[in-house]
């Protein structure tokens, strides 16, 4: 009798195994996203003159210098960020560096992508040509503004007055690249910047340029500057880079 008992328990075990495998995927718990989200708004840009290529951006979420910024010397730069897709940098680069346009990554990223609608990126080539996108889903208010030499992008922001002025900002503004792209941030942040009441509270600069004959790496590094966990993360960004500069 108690052999048979451990057979029924067995076999009605195996059943409920069974069942669960075969229940619809909808009524399976929801996978969790990894996908680090960052509320922000960026530049990315291209001194021909110096030919310089660099990335600036701001955002509520920490430590963002290793997932929005991307840059190589003599190919371009490239932001991407809300529901972010880290990869979108490192490919980004590997597309502009066989020769692809922005248009055409742009296209690759989001046919590529099934969340590409919670996505937003920006890319300057190493001729200037630039495009950024903004997904459907990206937050109130998400947009973007591009021009020769630059893309401007941001989303979860006070207003379009956010991105607009760090556009005119770096259009207007003259001399080094880094100060242009600082002064651009600044001029995102005083328009008022993210929407909600939490301080931002995370900043980030990066400007390459060929030192080192196409090799790449961190030779290349002209700035490599970022503040986490700050409640004046553009101010803390200015004062690195005044330090870095009278460093010179």
């Amino acid at each position: 009798m108690i052999r048979e008992a451990r057979w029924l328990l067995i076999g009605c075990t195996l059943c409920a195994a069974l069942l669960l495998l075969l229940l619809p995927s909808s009524a399976q718990p929801p996978s969790t996203s990894e996908d680090p989200l960052f509320n922000t708004f960026s530049l990315v840009a291209y001194d021909p003159d110096a030919q310089e290529w660099g990335v600036i951006v701001t955002s509520k979420v920490p430590s963002l210098r290793n997932a929005v910024p991307w840059a190589k010397a003599g190919v371009g730069a490239v932001a991407t960020q809300a529901s972010t897709n880290r990869q979108f940098g490192p490919d980004g680069l590997m597309w502009l560096a066989k020769g692809k346009t922005p248009e055409e990554i742009a296209k690759i990223f989001q046919d590529g992508d099934p969340k590409i609608e919670v996505r937003q990126f920006g890319l300057v080539d190493a001729k200037g040509n630039s495009i950024s996108f903004t997904g459907k889903k990206c937050g109130v208010w998400a947009g973007h503004k591009f021009g020769k030499n630059y893309a401007c992008q941001g989303n979860i922001l006070v207003s379009e007055a956010v991105v607009n002025d760090t556009a005119k900002t770096f259009e207007d503004t003259k001399g080094p690249l880094a100060l242009r792209l600082m002064a651009a941030l600044e001029a995102g942040n005083k328009a008022g910047g993210d929407k909600r009441t939490t301080k931002i509270q995370s900043s980030a600069l990066i400007v390459v340029h060929d030192n080192s004959g196409g090799k790449g790496g961190m030779e290349d590094y002209v700035l490599d500057l970022k503040v986490d966990k700050s409640t004046t993360p553009v101010e803390d960004l200015r004062k690195l880079l005044t330090e870095k500069l009278e460093k010179k």
